[in-house]
């Protein structure tokens, strides 16, 4: 559901007291406009319940009047962790995928080298070739890194959405 990031569409977060009293632009109308078009479509909201509502919804006049018209739909409710908690997740999700490359290209390493010395020392170095895939997993990891992040953060807050969806369909 797109309403998870409602309140990022907003300059002002109109769920702060101390925005309450800014005027709202038509931007913002509508942002909760497309919030209710969701819930009506998702049959979360009457034909009634949303046309009272996007009628409210066009004709208020600040950031406070918007809140009340969709605090009880799920779209509205703001995931579990915030955005940096949910990009530190991923940030750390990223140094662990990083570690088990690096860790694969060094265990990897020592085992051909290993057998290498054992078998066939001074005779011609194959364990380079297998090495060169652990080292490129290991390079694209570290070059992908923002692009590996933002993945996750996607995975993340997919995960997060599908969890606020059971519970609200549990209550």
């Amino acid at each position: 559901m797109p309403g998870i990031e409602v309140w990022s569409q907003f300059d002002h977060d109109p769920r702060r007291p101390e925005n309450a009293a800014i005027r709202a632009s038509d931007r913002d109308r509508a942002a909760i406009e497309n919030v209710l078009a969701d819930a009506f479509a998702e049959g979360r909201l009457t034909r009634t319940e949303y046309d009272e509502r996007a009628e409210a919804a066009l004709s208020s006049r600040t950031l406070g009047d918007l809140v009340p018209l969709v605090e009880d739909l799920p779209a509205a409710r703001a995931p579990r962790a915030g955005s940096a908690v949910v990009h530190e997740q991923a940030v750390r999700k990223w140094e662990g995928d990083r570690r088990e490359a690096l860790m694969g290209f060094v265990g990897l390493s020592a085992l051909l080298w290993t057998i290498w010395a054992a078998t066939m020392f001074g005779g011609f170095p194959w364990p380079l070739f297998p090495m060169g895939f652990a080292l490129m997993n290991l390079v694209r990891v570290q070059v992908n890194k923002r692009d590996i992040i933002e993945e996750h953060v996607k995975r993340i807050e997919k995960k997060e959405r599908k969890e606020l969806k059971r519970r609200d369909e549990e209550s």
